[in-house]
């Protein structure tokens, strides 16, 4: 049995935890620095699906404040290898070898679907969300957007769906420590199809059927992903 093998107290535990989030702070903490230098270079990127090319500030601290959820909202993303390794390194010593290797395998798929789910909103999501909202009742109003109100619909509405993306991973986590069975799951095809609508009703931002749907469909493909992925976690367990 190797140090990392070994059984740990509860209050090892808890240290080892303090531990890992203290290294995905410092590393959100570097990533949000090194953010912060091309924050306005960000916001006119994030500007680009409302069709407009400035926002405006109403108060003496809404300028820095918007910089600064910019950079902390790219320092997260910049930042999730990391803790998604630190995360990986805080579960390692309860996974068998085998289980080992397949999270290893796994690693970048995550992130890949964390990625994937931001790209799908900025160039999929925002732009049809942001037509309709922005250009709603232009006979009679002056669209002029706030820029921390904006920018704060925009980067947690882009992360939501990153973390949304996960879906298949957490699919398989469920799968592999016994929580429920791949077979459930899938018995559960025609609820889920219609909870999917559901959910992108809740997080879709505009009331329009068409932008729902866009919402609901890849919801729906991340679900059989996960039910194609949980194949492989449903084995029995190998000995140490």
């Amino acid at each position: 049995m190797t140090a990392r093998d070994r059984e740990l107290s509860l209050l090892e535990h808890l240290q080892e935890l303090r531990n890992r989030m203290y290294f995905m702070a410092i590393a959100v903490a570097v990533m949000t620095a090194i953010s912060f230098t091309f924050a306005e270079t960000m916001i006119r990127i994030l500007l680009l699906p409302s069709g407009l090319a400035t926002c405006q500030t109403l108060a003496p601290t809404e300028g820095f404040a918007t910089f600064m959820r910019v950079a902390l909202f790219a320092g997260i993303a910049l930042a999730m290898p990391v803790i998604v390794w630190q995360l990986f390194a805080y579960i390692d010593p309860a996974l068998l070898p085998n289980e080992r290797r397949f999270v290893l395998r796994l690693g970048p798929f995550v992130v890949l679907l964390f990625v994937t789910g931001m790209a799908f909103c900025y160039f999929v999501l925002l732009p049809q969300a942001l037509g309709f909202l922005v250009n709603f009742g232009r006979s009679v109003f002056s669209p002029e957007l706030r820029c921390a109100e904006y920018i704060e619909f925009v980067t947690i509405f882009i992360l939501a769906m990153g973390i949304v993306f996960e879906v298949p991973a957490i699919m398989f986590a469920l799968v592999r420590v016994r929580i429920v069975s791949r077979e459930r799951l899938a018995s559960m095809r025609r609820y889920v199809f219609l909870g999917v609508f559901l959910v992108a009703a809740l997080i879709t931002p505009t009331p329009d059927p068409f932008n729902q749907t866009l919402v609901a469909i890849p919801l729906y493909v991340l679900y059989e992903l996960g039910l194609l992925i949980s194949r492989f976690a449903g084995g029995p367990r190998a000995a140490a």
